[in-house]
């Protein structure tokens, strides 16, 4: 489950060692992670361990639960737009594969280290029968250039940590060693924002997108 902690000034959000899927339980976690993050006003890194960031979706409890499913959905889409409109500098250091939901958490932060060596960072869904939905599409569409969105959203492609990097998915790569360090310093230096006025920033880049994501 996600732990949060605060290092060297800045906050650790470290999902867990698992696959890391938006189960019901790790939401809330994420949930109440954000709200410690918006209180400390401190940079956010986000980082897992072992062979996955995050697997996406808890599709099997959708499956389960299909009248439940659009709820859950809501959830997970509100949980990225608060994300992408922290008022505070953000990293995901994307340590394995990040797939579907996984890959959406790490679009949803300012920047993105991978791990140059192992994992993939892939939007599957047109390879499990899955749509991206409104707001998904409009965080993608947001973050990535055009080129970039349709070729990642529409050929379900698996990109490995360079190709990441040449793709504009991810902005740096890193050995497994040097993973936590420099998406940290991609941060530290940014302690100290005005976070009234960082947030109001990112409202107003991200508006379109937030709205999506809001919208039930």
């Amino acid at each position: 489950m996600p732990t949060l902690t605060t290092q060297n000034g800045l906050n650790i959000l470290h999902l867990g060692a698992g696959e890391n899927r938006f189960t019901l339980e790790m939401i809330g976690e994420l949930e109440q992670a954000v709200d410690k993050v918006v209180e400390d006003v401190l940079p956010l890194v986000t980082i897992a361990e072992g062979k996955f960031f995050s697997n996406g979706l808890d599709v099997d409890w959708m499956r389960a639960h299909p009248d439940e499913a659009r709820a859950y959905s809501a959830r997970v889409q509100a949980l990225f737009a608060r994300f992408l409109t922290l008022p505070v500098p953000t990293v995901a250091a994307v340590n394995g594969h990040a797939f579907g939901a996984g890959s959406l958490l790490a679009t949803a932060h300012d920047w993105r280290v991978m791990r140059s060596d192992r994992g993939f960072f892939c939007f599957p869904e047109v390879d499990i029968d899955m749509s991206f939905g409104r707001g998904f599409s409009a965080l993608i569409q947001v973050k990535f250039t055009p080129r970039t969105a349709l070729d990642a959203m529409t050929t379900g492609y698996r990109y490995g940590g360079e190709e990441a990097r040449e793709a504009g998915l991810v902005d740096a790569t890193a050995s497994e060693g040097q993973l936590l360090e420099v998406a940290r310093a991609r941060v530290a230096g940014l302690a100290g924002k005005n976070p009234v006025a960082l947030g109001a920033i990112k409202a107003t880049m991200y508006a379109e997108a937030v709205d999506r994501l809001n919208q039930r």
